[in-house]
């Protein structure tokens, strides 16, 4: 049978996933606005297939050839929607790339977002993850979203308490295939104020020589930390932080620091301790080490990557001997960040 308008059949994905992984898709839809969909969800083959929402691939793991339907969104615009006394309300859609969408806000002098900058992906997937860097996550800038059923097409839109965010978590995320989020709305406060949270920021800005730094000195700043950290994906293949920062018990926390003193910890509000995964891994001996065809990256153990030719198998591999050589030396069960499908 053949393909309908808009329909490509049995597409290779190594391209549209960051971490170039091999795999093929039986069908791919490129959904350029939300009317589009319907004309999919009226097809017969639609209810039966499982079926796949990709932005930009930079936070999917592919573990094989797909047998459903990959929804490529690709739908386009950014605008002020309003401005209020203490706060711009700026709206993009869920196809346009994340970093340069904020790039693009900062120019238009609405500061906010310049600590999540030259994250990748697409600002539709944001949500989903609850992106967060330096200190800020997504969801203390979010003022709502507009997301389509995939199971009827209809559009429902979410306020903050709707998407129950968590760390890199969210609603969309423990329902994977329910919802396409179409369009994002941010709540950019005024006056804007600096977030400096991170001793590593402060360094990047004060090497700078800036001593009152701006929304764009900081997402500068931001930029060269990531570039030096992490490998560019068109280079070496990668989903940038493979694994959660671990949150532990107070108790735990105690006694890892009285066997470690110099290991790096944020105290939580709960009481809790967050810790360093990246630090962890490099304890357990991964940084800048290789299993076949995949890797821990020599600069941030952090970040796993493809030598060459992986396989989603190499991936999950590598994953889980990370993940068990963490836990025997320190008691702590990494999670990881990426979808695998």
């Amino acid at each position: 049978m053949g393909a309908s308008p808009g329909v490509e059949l049995d597409v290779d994905l190594s391209a549209l996933n960051t971490f170039g992984l091999r795999a093929r898709a039986a069908r791919l839809v490129r959904l350029r606005s939300a009317e589009q969909l319907a004309a999919v969800i009226a097809e017969p083959a639609w209810a039966s297939a499982p079926r796949l929402v990709l932005g930009g691939g930079s936070n999917v793991v592919l573990c094989g050839d797909f047998s459903g339907t990959v929804l490529k969104v690709e739908i386009r615009g950014r605008r002020l929607v309003r401005e209020e006394a203490a706060a711009w309300i700026v709206e993009a859609a869920g196809g346009e790339s994340w970093h340069d969408f904020v790039r693009w806000t900062l120019a238009q002098g609405w500061p906010g977002l310049e600590n999540l900058s030259l994250i990748p992906g697409t600002v539709g997937a944001a949500p989903i993850q609850n992106i967060g860097a330096y200190g800020l996550e997504l969801a203390e800038r979010f003022e709502g979203l507009d997301a389509l059923d995939l199971r009827s097409g209809a559009r429902q839109s979410f306020g903050l308490q709707d998407c129950a965010f968590g760390y890199r978590d969210s609603v969309f995320k423990r329902n994977p295939g329910r919802w396409l989020v179409t369009a994002v709305r941010f709540r950019l406060p005024r006056p804007w104020q600096a977030r400096l949270a991170y001793a590593e920021l402060v360094h990047e800005v004060q090497a700078a020589g800036v001593s009152s730094p701006t929304a764009l000195d900081i997402s500068d700043a931001v930029c060269a930390i990531r570039r030096r950290k992490l490998p560019e994906p068109a280079e070496i293949g990668n989903v940038g932080s493979f694994f959660k920062n671990p949150v532990v018990d107070a108790a735990h926390g105690a006694r890892l620091l009285a066997g470690h003193p110099a290991m790096p910890h944020y105290p939580q509000a709960d009481g809790r301790v967050k810790l360093a995964a990246g630090w962890l891994i490099e304890q357990a001996g991964w940084k800048g080490r290789d299993l076949g065809a995949v890797g821990s990256f020599e600069r941030q153990a952090l970040v796993l990557v493809n030598r060459g030719g992986a396989t989603g198998t190499d991936l999950m591999r590598l994953a889980q001997a990370i993940m068990a050589d963490v836990e025997a030396g320190f008691g702590v069960r990494l999670e990881p960040e990426p979808v695998f499908v």
